[in-house]
């Protein structure tokens, strides 16, 4: 997969998303510093929600409209949306700051009004949430546009997961990439069976990322190790500014973070290699190798007293000890002396 000219997938760098959703609070300054923060953090992406709350729900007191748990326990859909989404108006001016400061732009949008508006301002790939993976109408109209596509699939069973990706390569040929996800704001760590990647990656055959809602950058780092090509955290500048999502985003100190782990990770992991480094070809000079540990004369036959197996690693390999045991010395050894077959009658 390649967005735009970032290549995704096994040997590319980790692909790491910002989410701001509404962590801009209203003020589309706030937004735009948003914006810049993910930029310095080094992430390579910065994502926003396009919905408006008529295009999300219906403005409804109805008990189906409640939320009942969670981080947004006893609020009403509608109003909920209204305080958290971005205004539309604030999208072109969004892209524009961020191709200008070098960092990409990707929106999901919630309906298809959503992807007509998204269209209008230049949009260079899209994001499915885990709530829409159902929504095959939308899956299918944004794969109409013949762009990358990310898409979550927290709640989602194999079949669902299957459906929605054979919805997608039947409309495009643009690349598409899976999220593993857990929908719960924050998740739990022990809910994420990050394992599933692993099996994600066999089974869909496109490279296959985390959308982490978990405190911290444990399980971001753990899917990094496991074969993650994209992160995505929720994002924010300041914890101390509540938000809709402010309890569960890092903040650039933390994101800065993470992001210099994941680089340490990607290192760490390397390549399948058994060849020596330059530091291991110096440290196997304290293996263990055959010495005198006595003063043997000369016609001194070697006894396992007066030979032993000890660090460091001049004298022959610890496999000869045996085949050297009652030959005999054909000069005086001094101890401390590795031992060598030209040492031996």
């Amino acid at each position: 997969m390649k967005i735009k000219n970032k290549e995704i997938g096994d040997g590319c760098p980790t692909y790491i998303i910002a989410e701001m959703s509404a962590n801009h609070g209203g003020e589309l300054s706030r937004a735009i510093k948003i914006l810049q923060a993910a930029k310095n953090c080094g992430a390579d992406c910065l994502k926003v929600q396009v919905y408006t709350p008529d295009t999300m729900t219906i403005d409804s007191d109805k008990i189906f409209f409640q939320i009942e748990k969670g981080t947004w326990k006893n609020q009403n859909l509608y109003d909920l949306y209204k305080i958290a989404h971005t205004p539309w108006e604030w999208l072109s001016i969004l892209k524009q700051e961020a191709d200008r400061i070098n960092i990409d732009f990707l929106a999901t949008p919630f309906d298809m009004t959503a992807v007509d508006h998204l269209e209008k301002i230049g949009i260079d790939f899209y994001k499915i949430a885990s709530q829409e993976l159902t929504d095959i109408p939308l899956i299918k109209y944004v794969a109409s546009m013949n762009k990358p596509m990310i898409v979550s699939t927290g709640m989602g069973t194999i079949k669902e997961i299957s459906k929605a990706v054979d919805t997608i390569t039947s409309q495009s040929r643009s690349g598409l990439s899976l999220l593993k996800c857990s929908s719960a704001y924050p998740a739990p760590v022990e809910g994420m069976n990050l394992k599933t990647i692993v099996d994600m990656k066999t089974r869909f055959n496109v490279p296959i990322g985390l959308s982490d809602h978990t405190l911290g950058s444990i399980s971001a780092i753990t899917a990094v190790a496991l074969g993650a090509s994209i992160i995505e955290k929720h994002f924010c500048l300041d914890k101390a500014f509540e938000s809709v999502d402010s309890s569960f985003s890092m903040d650039p100190e933390e994101l800065k973070r993470m992001i210099e782990d994941i680089r340490l990770t990607e290192k760490a992991l390397g390549i399948v290699s058994y060849d020596l480094t330059v530091e291991e070809e110096y440290s196997r000079n304290f293996r263990r190798s055959i010495f005198a540990v006595k003063d043997i004369s000369k016609g001194t036959r070697l006894t396992q007293d007066n030979i032993r197996i000890i660090r460091p690693a001049y004298g022959l390999a610890p496999e000869n000890l045996e085949a050297l045991i009652g030959k005999t010395a054909k000069k005086d050894i001094e101890r401390g002396t590795p031992i060598n077959w030209d040492l031996i009658l």
